[in-house]
């Protein structure tokens, strides 16, 4: 303890020699009000994904404490409380991170609350998890992104497949060559969110839930049993549906794989477009410029039915959700737990690169310890952020229905300015990043 102490002493100096620390030092105090020495957390929200990062990152016992939880619906917050029972309880976060005690902070909101909660929990100086996607928007994601980079604060995005074994060894099979050069990727999710129409009537809003601070920064609409707690992924006034949802988790495979980052053009091709609801199926072409020791890659993206052809029948069942990387020697499948190299009859015998991507801690752990020790994350906002622009990308291209031309630079489709209106965020009054 006295060695994790000293490392943590040191680290904390370093911190507050930052100039973005400095600059947004009001509230930070970076465990000097914990008698144990230990990372003091906050965190925005505290039930169903909230609830699994809660408990996530509470299970790193010797180095958090729980100091303070949020959350708008008074039944939740007071099912964490019981459980977490010295740590202060707040429905709105921004009166949380006047809590001068707090390191760090974890948001897991819907996606329309991420940007506003991250961005103002950076600036003042405290560490960030947030879940994934990192946005709901693109400006909103750099944003946050941007904010990561000014604060130098550890951040951590909620991919946590990304900690797997089986993501590491994709990544070392295809970084070894073993199906030599990759210039194509297809990338699907079974199922889909969305295909609602807008509720007929408005609801009376539950006594235990504040509405108002539910919606946070979006435009208000009338309260709705459709949209809270748990099926707001079905409307883009709150979320990129399911390509939001689980792009960052497939896609995250070839991202890191290939060092993948911005699109050159995107296409997408669905169901009519609503301009409410999110499409039930979809299927995106991205195309990727060479990199260093990669080709040019057109990487496909699939969910509510469509797949790549090819796939033997054997494992069709087990890869209903699934990535294909086609090389020039061969193939690899995957999936979050496993993977197979085909032709199988090519690769019988095959034996795999020694491994050399060293285990995860942990995907909570992993930030927690990198908040007190130093030290990187392995998927920090500058890593995420690029992999979340280009999921909800998909979706700009498939609203605007028109192939886009990526100035990522700027956050702009060259060719198709209408696109804006999906790209750049809009708040209500009273909300700003």
């Amino acid at each position: 303890m006295k060695t994790q102490q000293t490392s943590r002493r040191s680290f904390l100096k370093q911190s507050s020699l930052a100039t973005a620390g400095a600059l947004a030092a009001p509230y930070i105090s970076l465990g000097q009000g914990s008698a144990n020495g230990k990372l003091n957390v906050g965190f925005v929200g505290v039930a169903n994904r909230a609830g699994a990062d809660l408990a996530g990152v509470a299970a790193v016992k010797e180095a958090v404490n729980v100091a303070a939880i949020c959350d708008i619906d008074d039944k939740f917050l007071a099912q964490a409380a019981a459980t977490h029972t010295k740590a202060k309880t707040y429905h709105d976060f921004r009166k949380m991170y006047e809590q001068k005690d707090l390191d760090a902070i974890v948001v897991g909101t819907p996606d329309h609350t991420h940007a506003v909660a991250a961005v103002a929990a950076l600036r003042s100086g405290r560490h960030v998890y947030c879940e994934k996607p990192l946005a709901r928007t693109i400006s909103e994601v750099r944003a946050i992104t941007n904010a990561a980079k000014e604060t130098g604060k550890v951040t951590q995005i909620g991919t946590q497949i990304h900690s797997m074994t089986n993501y590491r060894r994709v990544v070392e099979l295809v970084r070894s060559g073993a199906i030599g050069k990759v210039a194509e990727v297809h990338v699907w999710v079974g199922g889909g969110r969305g295909g609602k129409e807008l509720p007929a009537k408005p609801e009376v809003i539950p006594a235990h839930l504040n509405y108002d601070l539910w919606l946070g920064p979006v435009p208000e609409v009338p309260y709705s049993s459709q949209y809270v707690p748990k099926n707001w992924r079905d409307w883009w006034m709150f979320s990129g549906g399911q390509l939001g949802d689980f792009g960052c988790h497939y896609m995250d495979l070839p991202f890191w794989a290939l060092d993948l980052k911005y699109p050159l053009t995107i296409e997408a091709e669905g169901p009519e477009i609503h301009p409410y609801s999110t499409p039930t199926s979809l299927k995106v072409r991205y195309q990727y410029a060479a990199r260093l020791g990669h080709p040019p890659v057109n990487l496909t993206w699939y969910h509510g039915g469509g797949r790549p052809d090819g796939i033997p029948q054997k494992y069709a069942a087990r890869y209903s959700s699934g990535v294909l990387f086609i090389g020039t020697e061969g193939q690899l499948l995957a999936n979050y737990g496993s993977h197979v190299l085909l032709p199988e009859d090519k690769f019988a015998g095959f034996e795999a690169p020694k491994p050399w991507i060293p285990d995860s801690i942990g995907h909570h752990k992993e930030w927690v310890m990198a908040c007190i020790n130093g030290g990187p994350t392995t998927c920090h906002f500058e890593y995420s952020g690029p992999l979340t622009e280009a999921a909800l990308l998909g979706n700009v291209a498939f609203r605007a229905g028109k192939k886009l031309e990526w100035d990522a630079a700027n956050l702009k489709a060259k060719n198709c300015p209408e696109a804006d209106q999906f790209i750049q965020h809009i708040y209500r009054k009273g909300w700003s990043i």
